[in-house]
């Protein structure tokens, strides 16, 4: 089901590029209500539709049908977060948003594979967390810029899914008493990516956990240098730390909605 959903969701994506006609800074659509294509509990499909019409980067929203499905578009800027963002000296990726839907088939997959906590490393408005917890899992948001974490703490106000403004390569992962946790890391990986990756991976005990999984954005992109070992960018890191991919999936995000190519997401553990 979730492979089916993905797959949709890219769709959507696609048809949505050849129909947009506004001049948004980003934009990202979420179906109205639960389908055949888009089989998502209702209840869940209202919290994200909450998130998106509470986060102050959105400021315009309305209803179109893209293809078959009834969606709502929601506009927005990222421009003041985006310049926030890399005024930090020890950022190591500035602010860029997956999608919202993205966000919720990634929490699928790490609930799906058995995990049982997500930390959202770099997080951004933290949806990955926000998405997690929707479905069940605890979640736990770590960002470094204070003005995302003011909108995450706006955000969390229904849903709590813990957000902290911290350096993620000093935050102290022993005090969360994680049991089956999977790190995502937010930044491409020539992009501050491997940087932050890097100094997350030092902090953590890999015997100290039953299962450990680590996503990572990953990009295809010829404007990037790439990996000699591949894995859209990742490769190398993931076999200088003993990890194994297990799995990847692409999914859209604010960066590729121009482009032809979507976000791969890898998923790799502990070896």
């Amino acid at each position: 089901m979730i492979e089916s959903l993905a797959k949709n969701l890219v769709s959507l994506k696609k048809e949505f590029v050849t129909v947009y006609d506004g001049a948004s800074h980003i934009q990202e659509v979420i179906p109205a209500s639960k389908s055949e294509l888009f089989p998502i509990q209702e209840r869940d499909l209202e919290l994200l539709h909450q998130f998106a019409t509470k986060n102050p980067i959105y400021y315009n929203s309305y209803e179109k049908i893209i293809g078959d499905t009834l969606c709502i578009v929601y506009e927005g800027d990222i421009n003041k977060f985006w310049l926030n963002s890399i005024q930090h000296g020890s950022s190591h990726a500035p602010f860029s948003p997956t999608w919202i839907m993205s966000a919720y088939v990634l929490s699928l997959i790490a609930k799906e594979n058995r995990y049982q906590e997500i930390i959202d490393i770099g997080s951004g408005d933290g949806r990955i967390a926000f998405c997690a917890k929707v479905l069940g899992l605890e979640s736990y948001s770590i960002e470094i810029d204070n003005m995302l974490v003011d909108v995450q703490k706006t955000l969390s106000s229904t849903v709590d899914f813990h957000p902290s403004c911290a350096n993620a390569i000093q935050f102290d992962y022993s005090s969360l008493n994680l049991s089956n946790p999977v790190f995502f890391i937010g930044g491409l990986a020539q992009m501050g990516g491997i940087e932050l990756a890097s100094g997350v991976l030092e902090k953590i005990t890999p015997s100290h956990f039953t299962k450990l999984g680590w996503v990572f954005a990953g990009t295809y992109s010829k404007k990037y240098k790439t990996d000699p070992k591949n894995e859209a960018g990742w490769g190398t890191l993931i076999e200088q730390n003993h990890l194994k991919s297990i799995n990847t999936i692409s999914l859209p995000t604010a960066w590729t909605f121009h482009e032809t190519d979507e976000t791969p997401y890898i998923f790799a553990e502990t070896a």
